[in-house]
Parts: structure tokens; sequence; C-alpha cells
């Protein structure tokens, strides 16, 4: 029987052939983007630079012979390759686990093709089941932001120790069983103080890799 980390690398190595050849993509932040970015480093050459969502893929991109650039160089995106704490069939997203959620749907929002890489594990029938929904905060609307939260039956709970690339805060929100991901993303967005929501409905997967025992689906 395989395990998490053997389905992670099968649905690493499933999304090679969605990278255009000699184009900038963007690369995730996670385990699974971890796997993707070891398999990537031995077609170095497939990829003219690449776009980074956090300080650590940046590090291991680097470290692994990549060129990283800023996405205000080079605008729209080709693909997209990134994996998530939990989908849905729809292909809408929670993420945020590693904390770099808002570079993450800025990359994906950039981007003509997001594939989205997870292992079997992370498939669920709602969203909210099985992972907090992570929200990035300012830090100074932390009690505001709780607040309101909790008005709709989330439990907010601050990730202790922790500040983001972009220098805020995350509440991580257990207790969400989330019928509809569209509307609470929207809602939440609403809020003042709130800087991303790991939701990502309004900008879902475009392709799914599902890493299980018996190989790769794609939805």
């Amino acid at each position: 029987m395989s395990t998490a980390e053997d389905n992670k690398r099968r649905a690493a190595q499933a999304a090679l052939p969605w990278l255009a050849e000699h184009e900038v993509v963007g690369i995730g932040t996670g385990s699974t983007t971890h796997h993707f970015i070891d398999l990537l480093a031995t077609h170095r050459g497939r990829v003219k630079a690449v776009v980074s969502s956090s300080s650590g893929s940046t590090q291991r991109l680097q470290a692994a012979g990549f060129r990283v650039v800023d996405l205000n160089e080079v605008g729209e995106l080709p693909v997209y390759i990134d994996g998530a704490d939990e989908t849905n069939a729809a292909r809408q997203l929670i993420k945020g686990g590693g904390g770099a959620l808002t570079r993450e749907k800025i990359i994906a929002a950039s981007s003509r093709i997001y594939v989205c890489i997870v292992d079997a594990a992370k498939l669920v029938t709602t969203l909210g089941t099985t992972f907090p929904l992570p929200v990035e905060i300012i830090p100074m609307a932390r009690t505001w932001v709780t607040g309101r939260l909790t008005a709709l039956g989330g439990r907010p709970v601050l990730r202790a120790g922790y500040i983001t690339d972009n220098g805020n805060q995350i509440l991580d929100v257990h207790g969400l069983a989330i019928q509809e991901p569209l509307v609470l993303e929207s809602q939440l967005n609403q809020i003042a103080g709130v800087v991303t929501v790991g939701l990502f409905a309004r900008r879902p997967a475009d392709v799914l890799l599902i890493g299980g025992d018996s190989g790769v689906q794609q939805r």
C-alpha cells in the first residue's frame, strides 16, 4: 500500500507534462510542491524562470538552480503548479496550511491554467471538514475579525508564533462545513482586516491531479 508521500510524488510527476516549454511558470508551496520542485530540477532547461509563492519555495528553487523572478516582471503566467490542503470534486480548494495563501491566490489569478497536485486523502465531499480554513489578517484587526468569524459559526485559532511573508497573522478557522464555498469566500473577503481567505472557489483549479494507490486520477 502506498504512503501519502508516494501519492504526492505520483501527483507531482503527473504535473510535469503541463509545463509550457521555455516559459516562466508559477510554483506554489507545500510538501507536494516540494516533490514537484525536486522532480523539475532534473528538467531545468524546460522552464525559463519561475515565480514563487513563498520564501521557502524560493530558497528550494534557487538551490536547485532555477531563476526566480517577480510576478510584476512577467504579468500573466501560462501555468501554475501548486498543492492544496483540501479539494472537493468541483476543484474548489482550501489552501494556506503553509501560510502562503495570499501569494498563492495572486499567482493563481495571474495564471491561464492552474494545475493542483494532491494525494488522495485531500479529496473531500465538503470543504472544511478535515482541515481548518486559514484566513490571513492585519494584526490590529485580530479581535474584530475573530468576532466576525465566530458569529459565522467558526472557531478561529491564532496560528501562534507565525508571521506570513507579508508581515501578517493567520487565523485557522475550525468547525466550518462549507456548503457554499463561493458565497463564503465573498462573505469573508468583505470583513475589514481580512487580507486573504484560504478558499479558492472563485478561482478554482483548472486541472486536479490526485495521486492514489492505483496511480493518478485527473479531474
